[in-house]
């Protein structure tokens, strides 16, 4: 799975995801606040209006409100929800998904939406191979077994298949519209579809709100789709403002030109006047993390023993305190806090004692020197050049001589892309709610990303043969099983210490007093459609 995280690695996930949930009596607004714009502030890292293509954080908005998925994410933030497919079933291995679509389901421009743009949808997702075709791997058919009902084959078991298609990159669109206006679904579409530059000004969804105007660096507008039924839109103007820094964000809200800010980190948000705001922080999804590369060129031996010495010199505490004020979390796992599988990990602490001692049992009582680039930016609000000085400074108390060097973040991605890097830091967030991604991603397995970057194939020690084992019964697995085998493979990473996660910042939910219910989802940012005024 790891090749779509060219995400994380092109634009800066700055918020994992904002959210908006009212009651339905503040989806009542006057006459004149449903036509008054709202405005939101943060930056807009779009890539493509294309649901095949696009891949950001933006897009997320842009997509979970233009175009439905067939599944949803409860405000439980763990419970999936009836979206375009009022039902579905799977078979007992959890290898084949059969989605009943609402009959009363329509396009925006007033036609139905039937089981031929599911199976076009994810044919052409797959297709194009674009940032979230990855969501699509594994999967055999997709198939119309009458107008509304879709049945998809997988190539095996995989419970995961019903989270995918709550990601907003799986939205349904409009096959005929899409099609006349260069679109094609075929198995060479990554060649012969033309219908990019057509989504940059047209949408072709089903959801609450339409494309009204995109302006590349200046605004995002939507506008309601009056076709839209599932939920009263109560503000029928709303635009993303391109603001590029918290300051900024911070300034137009208390100014009253935008009504709310998505990226205001802790520090920005203590500088708030909250008389006439709503300022909430809340842990989050995103985390940063150590990475650490056996097999990198030019790094020292660093066996499981020295991998552990490292996670515990590490001051978690006070690499919170450092980073982001205090207004942060542990993660225990390159899992974050609440997916499947994260109940009851142990909590990382830093023991020097037993770090010097794990040195001594390996070799190497006296420390080593480790190379370390790390790419010189801002993620969630941590300054990564910061978080590179706390942890050189906690390897220095048991000997770990840690050289630093910053790097442009192109760089740094060509360099722990290629030959490795022997002790780096990065980010991550999550694409949907769901624990085999990370597994996937961060899991000592053949072919995953950080199984390359670590260097497996210059040190195979570090394949852990029971992951992808574990992995395999997780994904044909339900309920407590399920459950259970995440958590397995999540201690199984914990172990290896090739990742250390080492801080989970918070998210600032900031807005006007005048704006309802704003609250955080892991699967589909703001959904516009539960916002409301008072």
């Amino acid at each position: 799975m790891g090749r779509h995280h060219h995400r994380h690695w092109t634009s800066l996930k700055l918020a994992a995801a904002l959210c908006a949930g009212v009651s339905a009596t503040a989806l009542l607004p006057t006459a004149a606040s449903a036509d008054e714009a709202l405005v939101i502030a943060r930056q807009l890292d779009i890539n493509s209006l294309d649901p095949a293509r696009g891949f950001c954080d933006t897009c997320q908005i842009y997509f979970s409100n233009v175009y439905e998925t067939l599944i949803g994410l409860g405000k439980d933030n763990s419970t999936l929800a009836p979206r375009l497919a009022t039902k579905w079933e799977s078979n007992g291995d959890q290898s084949q998904f059969t989605f009943h679509l609402d009959p009363d389901a329509k396009f925006s421009d007033g036609s139905p939406v039937e089981a031929k743009d599911v199976v076009w949808t994810f044919d052409r997702l797959k297709n194009v191979k674009g940032g979230a075709a990855f969501m699509m791997d594994g999967v055999n058919s997709v198939e119309a077994k009458d107008a509304h009902t879709v049945v998809v084959t997988l190539a095996g078991p995989s419970s995961e298949f019903l989270n995918i298609v709550s990601a907003p990159y799986t939205g349904i669109i409009n096959s005929d519209v899409a099609s006349a206006n260069g679109a094609t679904a075929a198995a060479d579409a990554e060649t012969t579809d033309k219908a990019e530059t057509w989504f940059l000004a047209n949408s072709a969804g089903s959801g609450p709100y339409q494309l009204a105007n995109y302006k590349p660096d200046d605004e995002l507008r939507f506008k309601a789709n009056p076709e839209y039924k599932r939920s009263k839109v109560a503000i029928s103007d709303i635009v993303i403002k391109h603001t590029k820094d918290a300051v900024t964000q911070a300034q137009l809200l208390e100014s009253g030109e935008a009504d709310i800010a998505m990226q205001i980190d802790p520090d920005t948000a203590k500088t708030l006047k909250t008389d006439k705001l709503n300022v909430e922080t809340i842990p989050s999804y995103n985390f940063l993390y150590v990475a650490i590369a056996p097999g990198a060129k030019g790094a020292p031996k660093l066996t499981k023993e020295i991998r552990q010495a490292i996670g515990y010199a590490l001051d978690y505490d006070g690499i919170i305190e450092f980073t982001v004020g205090g207004a942060g979390s542990k993660t225990p796992a390159p899992i974050p806090n609440g997916f499947p599988g994260t109940a009851g990990l142990p909590e990382p602490k830093q023991d020097l004692a037993k770090a010097k001692e794990l040195l001594a049992a390996a070799g190497v009582p006296d420390g080593f020197e480790i190379n370390s680039e790390f790419p010189s930016m801002n993620s969630y609000g941590v300054d990564l050049s910061l978080l590179a000085q706390k942890i050189q400074q906690d390897l220095s108390k048991v000997g770990i001589k840690v050289n630093l060097t910053p790097q442009e973040f192109s760089i740094w991605r060509d360099h722990v892309r290629g030959d490795g890097i022997p002790l780096t830091v990065s980010f991550y967030a999550p694409d949907y709610y769901g624990s085999a991604q990370y597994l996937q991603f961060f899991g000592m397995m053949e072919g995953t990303p950080w199984f390359n970057r670590a260097g497996g194939k210059n040190d195979p020690s570090i394949l852990n043969p029971q992951t992808a084992e574990l992995l395999k019964k997780a994904l044909a697995s339900g309920g407590d099983d399920k459950e259970k085998a995440y958590h397995d493979l999540a201690m199984g990473m914990i172990d290896d210490r090739i990742i250390i996660p080492v801080v989970s910042p918070n998210l600032v939910l900031a807005s006007s007093k005048s704006v309802t219910g704003l609250r955080y989802s892991a699967c589909c940012n703001l959904l516009m459609d539960e916002l409301g005024r008072q």
